[in-house]
């Protein structure tokens, strides 16, 4: 791994779950993110990763502002990405994809950004990548001093990502998502994914170490796996060194929404300590309990939404059908859904388009799912 891309530290401030006011996601609280990335910077971290699409295309904006416009330009670094999916539903041309760019570098106040992404890889946004030419247009602005490193977000099998990589060992970096319930998973493929981006020599950047929070509120038994081995440390905390922990990973996001996540974060990662080989087990185990009780494995990371042409809010019915699951609320959760449903789209509005499907990172099948939950939250108490 070079040192000269890896961040001073591991730890990286993802920007797609910041504070923000009341239920609009484009209303991002500023006050309470500039706090956040003022003590950031101040504990030695540096990394900021954000999108084009983040918060309704909010996310930039607000990086720069409270990051780019507040603090000299070496204390910080920025990561975003070319939005591969909005360009193949758009059918966009070459002209649009230099016009983000350059709106980019608008939004975040700066004249290059230091890690810039081909966004969500997979078989079909690589189409797209490949007829306009995506790698090349980033070497060039790399060339020109617009971009410092390249490199692709990832959501798809190891087999794909040889391919990719193979094809384009000018990329500097690989986005992978990694985390401990994943890592043996048949079609995230963490493990898998990670061992490609090692045989290619590139650092690996972890995205959705927590599973969108998930590993951080667990279910009885696999708390309790993890707990015998690591007394006194958080489930998050846990998640979070895991990924830091493996060896060609040079940075670990984690999308903070509040003071408190950020000052846990900044806090254990400030004194990082790798996890023990003899700790290993207890995840494997904690992975086994949780598949046991997992129903859909939703990250609300909300790409599901955006192409939805009922705008129904998938991640929300998701998460209410896997509490109502876990057997959490003594019900409620049928009765919350009727009253959403009430006043907004519901799965029983899907149209089966299967727009949802294509861009989800965790290949769930949402139209399915989406009968189910209307099927079970609907039904007659």
């Amino acid at each position: 791994m070079s040192d000269e891309i890896s961040p001073a530290r591991k730890l990286g401030f993802g920007c797609l779950r910041l504070p923000h006011v009341g239920e609009d996601r484009a209303k991002i609280d500023m006050p309470a993110f500039e706090r956040m990335a003022d003590e950031f910077i101040d504990r030695g971290f540096t990394y900021f990763d954000t999108a084009w699409m983040y918060h309704e295309h909010m996310s930039e904006r607000a990086v720069g502002q409270a990051v780019v416009a507040r603090h000299p330009r070496d204390s910080f670094t920025i990561a975003t990405k070319m939005p591969l999916s909005e360009l193949r539903e758009k059918g966009a041309d070459k002209a649009e994809q230099t016009a983000i760019f350059e709106e980019q570098l608008r939004r975040l106040g700066t004249d290059h950004v230091d890690y810039y992404l081909a966004h969500n890889v997979n078989v079909n946004n690589y189409e797209v990548a490949k007829r306009l030419d995506t790698f090349e247009f980033v070497a060039e602005q790399k060339r020109a001093g617009r971009v410092r490193w390249m490199g692709l977000s990832f959501h798809d099998t190891a087999d794909m990502l040889e391919q990719v990589l193979t094809d384009h060992p000018e990329v500097d970096f690989v986005q992978l998502q990694i985390n401990w319930l994943d890592w043996s998973s048949p079609t995230i493929q963490s493990g898998k994914c990670y061992e490609v981006a090692k045989a290619h020599g590139k650092p690996v950047v972890v995205m959705e170490p927590i599973k969108g929070g998930t590993l951080a509120n667990l279910p009885k038994q696999a708390a309790f796996e993890l707990s015998r081995v690591a007394p006194g440390s958080t489930p998050a905390e846990l998640a979070i060194r895991y990924a830091a922990s493996l060896d060609d990973v040079m940075c670990v996001l984690s999308g903070m929404s509040t003071p408190e996540q950020l000052d846990e974060n900044t806090c254990f990662m400030g004194s990082f300590e790798p996890i023990a080989e003899a700790q290993r087990g207890a995840f494997v185990r904690a992975a086994r309990a949780m598949r046991a009780e997992q129903a859909i494995p939703c990250t609300s990371c909300r790409y599901c939404t955006r192409g939805c042409p009922k705008h129904i809010d998938i991640p929300t019915y998701f998460a209410a059908y896997n509490a109502y699951k876990r057997g959490q609320g003594a019900g409620h959760e049928q009765m919350y859904y009727r009253q959403m449903v009430r006043r907004h789209p519901g799965p029983a509005d899907c149209v089966k388009c299967g727009r949802c499907e294509t861009a989800c990172p965790q290949h769930i099948f949402v139209r399915d799912m989406l009968a189910e939950v209307d099927k079970v939250l609907g039904a007659t108490a």
